[in-house]
Protein backbone atom coordinates (compact mmCIF):
# COMPACT_ATOMS: atom_id res chain seq x y z
CA UNK A 1 0.00 0.00 0.00
CA UNK A 2 0.93 3.92 -0.70
CA UNK A 3 -0.26 6.74 1.52
CA UNK A 4 -0.12 10.52 1.26
CA UNK A 5 -0.20 12.46 4.05
CA UNK A 6 -1.07 16.30 3.62
CA UNK A 7 -0.26 18.88 6.13
CA UNK A 8 -0.14 22.97 6.12
CA UNK A 9 -3.70 24.03 6.03
CA UNK A 10 -5.29 26.27 7.94
CA UNK A 11 -7.05 29.69 8.31
CA UNK A 12 -4.94 32.89 6.44
CA UNK A 13 -6.21 36.27 5.34
CA UNK A 14 -5.91 37.33 1.88
CA UNK A 15 -2.77 38.34 0.33
CA UNK A 16 -1.45 36.11 3.10
CA UNK A 17 0.76 33.02 2.55
CA UNK A 18 0.65 29.02 3.36
CA UNK A 19 2.44 25.59 2.64
CA UNK A 20 1.36 22.59 1.99
CA UNK A 21 3.34 19.50 2.71
CA UNK A 22 2.26 15.98 1.09
CA UNK A 23 4.76 12.94 2.05
CA UNK A 24 4.50 9.50 0.97
CA UNK A 25 5.17 6.17 2.45
CA UNK A 26 4.51 2.45 1.53
CA UNK A 27 5.24 0.12 -1.02
CA UNK A 28 6.56 1.43 -3.72
CA UNK A 29 9.78 1.53 -6.01
CA UNK A 30 9.41 5.32 -6.88
CA UNK A 31 7.14 8.08 -7.18
CA UNK A 32 6.51 9.52 -11.31
CA UNK A 33 4.51 12.22 -10.75
CA UNK A 34 3.11 14.42 -7.53
CA UNK A 35 0.71 16.73 -7.86
CA UNK A 36 -1.99 19.56 -5.94
CA UNK A 37 -5.50 18.95 -6.60
CA UNK A 38 -8.57 20.85 -4.77
CA UNK A 39 -12.15 21.22 -4.94
CA UNK A 40 -14.02 24.00 -3.19
CA UNK A 41 -17.81 23.97 -1.99
CA UNK A 42 -19.92 23.16 -5.48
CA UNK A 43 -17.49 22.52 -7.53
CA UNK A 44 -15.36 19.75 -9.43
CA UNK A 45 -11.78 18.98 -8.35
CA UNK A 46 -9.35 20.67 -10.46
CA UNK A 47 -6.06 20.55 -11.17
CA UNK A 48 -3.56 23.34 -9.09
CA UNK A 49 -0.01 22.09 -9.73
CA UNK A 50 1.56 19.03 -11.21
CA UNK A 51 5.63 18.25 -10.68
CA UNK A 52 7.23 14.95 -12.49
CA UNK A 53 10.90 14.63 -11.48
CA UNK A 54 11.46 17.51 -10.07
CA UNK A 55 11.68 19.30 -13.55
CA UNK A 56 8.65 19.47 -15.48
CA UNK A 57 5.68 21.22 -13.43
CA UNK A 58 2.28 22.54 -14.71
CA UNK A 59 0.44 25.34 -13.32
CA UNK A 60 -3.51 26.22 -13.71
CA UNK A 61 -3.95 29.29 -15.14
CA UNK A 62 -5.76 30.56 -12.25
CA UNK A 63 -2.46 30.11 -9.84
CA UNK A 64 0.61 30.88 -12.22
CA UNK A 65 2.82 32.92 -10.72
CA UNK A 66 1.46 33.13 -6.93
CA UNK A 67 1.72 29.20 -6.32
CA UNK A 68 4.72 27.39 -6.62
CA UNK A 69 5.36 23.16 -6.66
CA UNK A 70 8.26 21.76 -5.95
CA UNK A 71 9.63 18.21 -4.94
CA UNK A 72 11.72 16.47 -1.86
CA UNK A 73 13.00 13.45 -3.70
CA UNK A 74 14.78 11.56 -0.86
CA UNK A 75 11.90 12.29 1.30
CA UNK A 76 9.13 11.27 -1.30
CA UNK A 77 7.55 14.85 -0.31
CA UNK A 78 5.58 17.35 -3.05
CA UNK A 79 4.99 21.05 -1.57
CA UNK A 80 3.10 24.10 -2.71
CA UNK A 81 4.22 26.87 -1.73
CA UNK A 82 1.06 29.78 -2.22
CA UNK A 83 1.43 33.66 -1.83
CA UNK A 84 -1.19 35.79 -2.69
CA UNK A 85 -3.72 33.94 -1.47
CA UNK A 86 -7.69 35.29 -2.23
CA UNK A 87 -10.58 34.32 -1.83
CA UNK A 88 -11.44 32.18 -4.52
CA UNK A 89 -8.48 29.89 -3.01
CA UNK A 90 -10.38 28.55 -0.51
CA UNK A 91 -10.82 24.84 -0.87
CA UNK A 92 -9.83 21.76 0.28
CA UNK A 93 -6.41 20.61 -1.51
CA UNK A 94 -5.90 17.46 -2.50
CA UNK A 95 -2.61 15.53 -2.87
CA UNK A 96 -1.96 12.71 -6.13
CA UNK A 97 0.64 10.88 -6.75
CA UNK A 98 1.46 8.13 -9.44
CA UNK A 99 3.88 5.46 -7.15
CA UNK A 100 5.30 3.02 -9.55
CA UNK A 101 4.21 -0.92 -7.77
CA UNK A 102 6.46 -2.98 -9.85
CA UNK A 103 10.31 -3.42 -10.40
CA UNK A 104 9.70 -3.14 -14.40
CA UNK A 105 8.34 -0.18 -13.89
CA UNK A 106 5.43 -1.16 -15.48
CA UNK A 107 3.27 -0.73 -12.79
CA UNK A 108 1.50 2.01 -11.23
CA UNK A 109 -0.62 3.12 -9.00
CA UNK A 110 -2.84 6.39 -8.20
CA UNK A 111 -2.81 7.68 -4.78
CA UNK A 112 -4.65 10.86 -3.20
CA UNK A 113 -4.49 11.80 0.29
CA UNK A 114 -7.22 12.99 2.33
CA UNK A 115 -7.21 16.85 1.78
CA UNK A 116 -6.25 19.67 3.61
CA UNK A 117 -8.77 22.45 4.15
CA UNK A 118 -7.47 25.87 2.97
CA UNK A 119 -9.50 28.53 4.07
CA UNK A 120 -8.81 32.31 2.70
CA UNK A 121 -11.05 34.74 4.59
CA UNK A 122 -11.01 38.24 6.35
Amino acid sequence: QVQLVESGGGLVQPGGSLRLSCAASGSFFSINSMGWYRQAPGKQRELVASIISGVNSNYADSVKGRFTISRDHAKNTVYLQMNSLKPEDTAVYYCQAMAVVSADRKRYLEVWGQGTLVTVSS
